[in-house]
């Protein structure tokens, strides 16, 4: 087996993925990679907005219906069933970490990640690594320990209770475009590891790195049957669950909370969910010049790598008064070194310029506010309109706001690099 991504890869994400050359991506339904009739015009990069990807704008679901409907409640496996699968597993994951160890390998996704996601090289290679490592600890036997079971003797002589990590069957993945590779790789390979069949739709604005990863999962011994992966927009995600409801055992969901409530109606509970998180971080009141210079790198990582764009990404910090005028400052120099020259900062996908700005506004109109830096959109780029630009931005408001009428606007979870700062004093 070669090392090289040619030997799997159908995208260059290096000398390719432009105008000129766009990448092309295909489902993967029953076993084989398939074109559709028809691909997303709205699919651009988010650098210079140039259509960089042919995404397919599926329409016909039937394929991934009947996907689910062929896998039944026992799984694809199980303890008592094709349970040789447990090792196959762990080859395809210890094949497919030592070819990820690679160094042009690693580059080849590290650089696709950030063609899709743009985020510093550090951002996306750790991505990357956190997926190997993965893969690492499930390679060899690692998957069949996984499904150990229990035993306990029973209560009179020849009784005993055992019970069997069991899978659920057809079930479905779906993943946000914040971490295109590590949160698609992990759930997934999880459902695969225990035997069930999972269908796997990732946001279409970054759904080309999974593509990959499924391909070289392939190339590494993977059964191309045992998933399918569609391209499509949300909507008719939806309309796929809802008509797949009675089939579909479980759905594993990462997203916002808006689409996390409708998937769990639809589906009556069968979900496992991480959605929106406001994320807060509390400093002091013991004040320590010696980690000063670490608090403020923490708190300035935590709020504006990737743009701000995690589910963990710190979104309000309480600084104690004994801290606030020495850290506050440090903040606000180590977010003007953020620069798209390194992608330290970089387009939010989620969110427009004209909507960052209302979301500003409506923070500052609350009384007591203050814009401590940022506040502006970055200029002198090609960035395009369906995406934000801004500049790290941090607001203090006071501690009172916190509470009552103007919570929910100062509490708003805004995903990009924002973030709100309020300072206390002792007893409060």
């Amino acid at each position: 087996m070669t090392a090289s991504w040619k030997a799997f890869a159908t995208v260059d994400p290096f000398a390719g993925m432009n105008g000129s050359d766009p990448g092309q991506l295909q489902n993967l339904a029953g076993g084989h990679w398939a074109d559709v009739e028809t691909y997303r015009d709205d699919i651009v990069d988010p650098m210079n907005g140039e259509a960089f990807l042919q995404v397919p704008d599926t329409q016909n679901m039937a394929p991934f219906i009947e996907g689910l409907e062929s896998c039944p409640k026992s799984g694809l496996h199980n303890p008592l069933r094709d349970n040789d699968r447990y090792v196959h597993l762990g080859a395809v994951c210890a094949r497919s970490a030592a070819l990820l160890a690679t160094p042009e390998v690693e580059d080849f996704f590290t650089r696709l990640t950030q063609r899709v996601m743009p985020k510093s090289w550090q951002q996306c290679l750790a991505e990357v690594r956190v997926t190997r490592v993965f893969l690492e600890n499930f390679a060899g036997d690692g998957v069949r320990f996984l499904a150990r079971g229990f035993s306990n003797p029973g209560d009179h002589q020849g009784q005993e209770s055992r019970g069997y990590r069991w899978p659920f069957g057809p079930v479905v993945v779906i993943a946000p475009f914040n971490f295109p590779l590590e949160i698609p790789a992990l759930q997934t390979m999880g459902a695969l590891f225990m035997g069930n069949r999972p269908l796997v739709k990732v946001d279409s604005k970054v759904s080309v790195v999974f593509d990959q990863f499924i391909r070289m999962l392939i190339h590494c011994g993977l059964d191309p049957s045992d998933l399918d992966y569609v391209h499509c927009r949300g909507e008719k995600m939806g309309e796929l669950i809802a008509e797949a409801a009675d089939t579909i055992r479980l759905a594993q969901f990462t997203g916002s909370s808006t689409v996390a409530e409708r998937v769990a109606a639809t589906l009556n509970g069968r979900v496992r969910l991480e959605d929106a998180g406001f994320d807060w971080k509390v400093i002091g009141p013991d004040y320590d010049a010696d980690w000063l210079d670490y608090v403020a790198w923490q708190c300035d990582e935590d709020a504006y790598n990737a743009a701000g764009q995690k589910c963990s990404a710190q979104s309000a910090l309480f600084v104690h008064e004994n801290w606030a005028n020495r850290l506050l400052p440090q903040l606000k120099e180590l977010a003007a070194r953020r620069s798209l020259d390194d992608l330290t900062v970089g387009p939010v996908l989620s969110w427009t310029n004209e909507q960052i700005k209302g979301h500003i506004d409506a923070v500052l109109a609350v009384e007591g506010t203050e814009l401590l830096f940022g506040g502006q959109p970055l200029t002198g780029h090609t960035i395009p309109d369906c995406f934000g630009a801004y500049e790290p931005t941090a607001i203090r408001v006071p501690l009172s706001a916190m509470q009552g009428e103007n919570f929910d606007v100062v509490a708003r979870e805004l995903f990009g690099p924002f973030q709100i700062v309020v300072t206390y004093g002792d007893g409060e």
